[in-house]
């Protein structure tokens, strides 16, 4: 073999090498970005899920009278028309950060009425410690439908 013929297998190799390395690190960096945008996520999906507890709370705690009562469907968390001027305490309904879609698993009070929401995803959760007391969740979750967002009337959140 000439020295040339050596020297094309040398960067020849060299080459391959450079791929491999490149390629894992473009799939480390594709992990990385997969899981910041999964947390991001997450936490949407704290923020979200608190707004409706705070609405739902709102909600009962705004009944007029005194027999409370929970929201009958989160629309009512939309316009609340026990009053004669429409409140509001929710803007909108959040579309589930998880599934993207606006649909939610609702939790039934016991005497009628939502008293909480949960995302529909049965994808694993990143995030599955460290909750802020306020959030109520509870350590350990498999899937995010088992992050439950209930509002109770004997828990002051803040």
């Amino acid at each position: 073999m000439s020295a040339g013929s050596r020297q094309q297998g040398f960067t020849l190799a060299g080459a391959l090498i450079l791929i491999a390395v490149t390629g894992a690190g473009m799939a480390a960096y594709g992990e990385m970005a997969s899981h910041a945008a999964q947390r991001e996520k997450e936490q949407e999906l704290l923020f979200v899920g608190n707004q409706f507890r705070q609405a739902i709370g709102a909600f009962y705690e705004g009944t007029p009278g005194a027999a409370k009562q929970f929201p009958k469907k989160l629309e009512d968390l939309l316009q609340d028309q026990r009053y004669p001027v429409v409140r509001r305490h929710l803007r909108r309904i959040y579309a589930d950060p998880m599934t993207g879609k606006p649909a939610w698993g609702l939790i039934q009070a016991p005497e009628g009425g939502i008293i909480g929401v949960y995302s529909l995803s049965a994808a694993q959760p990143v995030k599955t410690g460290g909750f802020a007391a306020r959030d109520g969740l509870s350590e350990g979750a498999q899937r995010y439908s088992d992050w439950r967002f209930i509002y109770s009337p004997s828990i002051k959140r803040q």
